[in-house]
């Protein structure tokens, strides 16, 4: 027995972190360093750097702390579900009184069991299709009811009333309470979720639990859970455990939220957000208004100054008219100008183009020139008759009837031949003698040669 104890028969009161530090201090000096296996489970990691987490088997757990100067020196990440085996100094820890591990090293030996059955589950649910992401319903934007299918005394249904009740007053609340941990969690889950979709007045159904171990949280690994989920009428959204905490319920779930609270500002809008937004809309719909209203003043302004008295209207069209009136009569008056100008010059230019005034062009045209053939011909005819004087002259000469005229006769045979000596006649011939007047038709006698 240790000194600072009380020898036995005295009952001393002793405070409790006296009574914490003395079993730290026997824990510690009992219990070297030892090797512990098991599976890892609830794995956190603070903004400290320190890793916490429990060490499990089939029976037991135990909680481990691991410092930040030892964990940068680890090079694999811890998760939930995997077996590892760590060098450890048992240890109490003081504040809360609770027994400890202070983790030194760790070592990998592989997955747990929990997580491999979780492999293999989802794995098999995969491949039916369970989990398609086209399978999954969109959530109501404005829910009047819901559905909340958690623990009746659990911490969860205060935080999901205290979140919907901040949010959405007007939601109504229907809870369908069942145990969440335990053989029998899985069967009275999906019998109050087909419940919930056989009375079908729910908008959306809230499947929620808090945080908890693997162990806790494994009912809603049930496949039973994942088939009645996507069986449901209602959209389903989950809040199972923390944030690093994911369930076969949540993969089949429509919607997956990291905790109840979450789940319950998933499915709901925020009071405050809309009130904002509603405060913005009547803000835009009164400018609008306000602008509008502007626009049509200036409208109505800008009619008003346009609007005269009829009288007024009548004086305006009156002059309107009159200066129309004006400007057609000196129109015609321009156009009867023009036009008299133009039979004007068209007159001119039929009476230049009379054929009367042709004519007499013509006619002159024509004395001139005849005259002046008159005049060609003469002077023509002086140059010819100059010509043939001389040609008339010798013609004259040697034309054969001034030649018979000096009694002179052309002799010819009977066909007609010229008779120059009397080579071609003999006694008896037929002559005939062309005289300057007449013909002799005579027969030769006798024919003698020129001596």
């Amino acid at each position: 027995m240790p000194d600072f104890l009380p020898p036995p028969g005295s009952f001393p009161v002793l405070s409790v972190s006296a009574l914490n530090s003395v079993v730290r201090e026997i824990i510690e000096g009992n219990f070297p360093l030892l090797r512990v296996e098991g599976e890892i489970s609830n794995f956190s990691q603070p903004a400290s750097g320190h890793w916490y987490f429990s060490l499990k088997d089939s029976r037991a757990q135990v909680r481990c702390a691991m410092f930040r100067n030892r964990s940068s020196l680890v090079r694999l990440r811890p998760r939930d579900g995997m077996r590892i085996q760590v060098l450890a100094q048992p240890t109490l820890y003081e504040g809360r009184g609770e027994f400890q591990l202070i983790v030194e090293s760790l070592a990998d030996l592989g997955q747990g069991d929990l997580h491999a059955q979780f492999q293999a589950i989802r794995d098999r649910l995969a491949q039916e299709g369970l989990f398609a992401e086209e399978n999954r319903r969109s959530l109501p934007r404005w829910p009047r009811r819901v559905a909340v299918v958690t623990s009746a005394s659990g911490a969860a249904l205060h935080d999901i009333r205290v979140t919907l009740r901040r949010r959405w007053p007007l939601l109504e609340i229907t809870v369908y309470p069942v145990l969440v941990q335990g053989d029998q969690a899985a069967g009275q889950i999906c019998a109050a979720i087909a419940r919930a979709g056989a009375r079908n007045r729910e908008d959306v159904l809230l499947l929620a639990r808090g945080g908890g171990s693997l162990e806790d949280l494994w009912c809603f690994n049930d496949e039973r859970i994942a088939r009645a989920i996507r069986s449901s009428p209602l959209p389903v959204v989950t809040g199972i455990g923390h944030e690093t905490d994911i369930t076969i319920a949540d993969l089949a779930a429509d919607l997956r939220a990291a905790t109840p609270t979450a789940a319950a500002e998933a499915i709901t809008p925020d009071q405050k957000e809309c009130s904002f937004q509603i405060t913005i809309l009547r803000k835009r719909l009164y400018h609008s208004v306000e602008r509008h209203l502007r626009e049509e003043s200036q409208t109505l302004d800008h009619l008003r100054s346009r609007l005269r008295h009829p009288g007024e209207t009548l004086h305006r069209g009156k002059m309107l008219l009159e200066i129309q009136r004006q400007a057609l009569h000196q129109g015609m008056e321009r156009q009867l100008l023009e036009a008299g100008d133009r039979v004007r010059q068209l007159g001119w230019r039929l009476f230049r183009m009379d054929p009367r005034i042709r004519l007499g062009h013509l006619d002159s045209r024509l004395d001139k020139q005849r005259d002046r053939l008159i005049h060609a011909i003469r002077r023509l005819l002086d140059q010819h008759q100059r010509h043939l004087e001389p040609l008339l002259a010798a013609l004259r000469m040697a034309d054969p009837n001034a030649v018979l005229q000096r009694g002179y006769a052309i002799v010819q045979d009977t066909e007609g031949r010229i008779l120059r000596d009397t080579t071609r006649v003999s006694a008896g011939t037929e002559i005939r003698a062309i005289l300057y007047q007449g013909v002799l038709t005579a027969q030769v006698t006798d024919v003698s040669q020129k001596e």
